[in-house]
């Protein structure tokens, strides 16, 4: 039987930057996903990280098509950030107008996104195990440009946030309200789809869509469900639990020999029962 990893082992590694990239990823980007995913969840539109996701897969394969087949060198980066954020346009279409709901033109654009993925890469065989990896989560194989694009974008993303904080809190929980009240309501709302994209975008490069899925939906409900009024604390708590996800699911990860994405998405999870069973215990006490 192989020995099971040791601490020192893994501090070792991180003098030698092998795991401090992932796990700084992983922080970084369940601290920012997890405060902006209380929008998201507030919404009620959860598997919106999905089709952007899926999304950015799309662009990234574009991207190895464009210069397999048309010579034109586009970095995969660049393709998943025009993607995803043509995608997180379409999110402010009045779909009322077109007979759609917002479910209906959600799951049309991941279901279209995800066909094309599949079409063009059929057409670029020899680079699937790339696309591969981005879709289903490389976190262990982060990149120094990953790093340097999660952290910048995270810090951006947060910053503008906090900038129009009641503007987008307003708009998320009363659209109607902010409307009637003078805010301008569609530029809000493309603002905060586009925040979540470029975010999305970045992390989903580094680590996979299965942990941005989970930073995304489940430290936000999380918070939602131990905080009930206080949003700016919800985001506080949102932020810290997005942020343990990425840090201890790499941990378990690293000394239990597992998947690093499905361990982090775990990880969301058990905090997230966590949540629900405080919430049961406290509505105990106070009955």
């Amino acid at each position: 039987m192989n020995e099971a990893p040791t601490w020192a082992e893994f501090v070792q590694g991180w003098e030698l930057g092998v795991y401090s990239p992932p796990v700084l990823c992983g922080v970084v980007a369940g601290l920012v996903l997890g405060a902006i995913g209380v929008f998201v969840v507030l919404r009620r539109m959860v598997f919106v990280t999905v089709a952007l996701s899926q999304a950015s897969g799309l662009g990234v394969a574009l991207s190895f098509f464009a210069g397999i087949h048309l010579g034109i060198d586009v970095h995969p980066v660049v393709g998943a950030l025009a993607i995803t954020l043509a995608t997180a346009a379409l999110f402010i279409v009045r779909t009322d107008r077109l007979g759609l709901s917002k479910e209906g033109l959600l799951g049309l654009i991941y279901l279209g996104t995800w066909a094309a993925s599949i079409i063009v890469g059929e057409k670029i065989a020899q680079e699937a195990h790339d696309i591969a990896g981005i879709l289903f989560g490389t976190a262990v194989l982060v990149e120094p440009i990953d790093v340097v694009l999660v952290v910048t974008v995270g810090a951006v993303v947060l910053a503008v946030h906090a900038l129009f904080h009641r503007g987008l809190v307003f708009v998320a929980f009363d659209p109607v309200g902010a409307e009637v009240q003078g805010l301008p309501v569609r530029v809000l709302d493309l603002t905060g789809w586009v925040l979540l994209a470029l975010e999305v975008s970045v992390a989903t490069r580094a680590l996979g869509v299965l942990p941005v899925f989970a930073f995304a939906v489940l430290p936000a409900m999380a918070a939602l469900t131990v905080i009930r009024r206080r949003i700016r604390w919800v985001l506080v708590l949102a932020a810290a639990l997005g942020a343990l996800s990425g840090g201890a699911g790499y941990l378990a990860a690293f000394f239990l020999e597992l998947p690093v994405g499905a361990s982090q998405a775990a990880v969301a999870v058990v905090l997230f029962l966590a949540s629900l069973l405080y919430r049961l215990i406290a509505g105990r006490d106070r009955g």
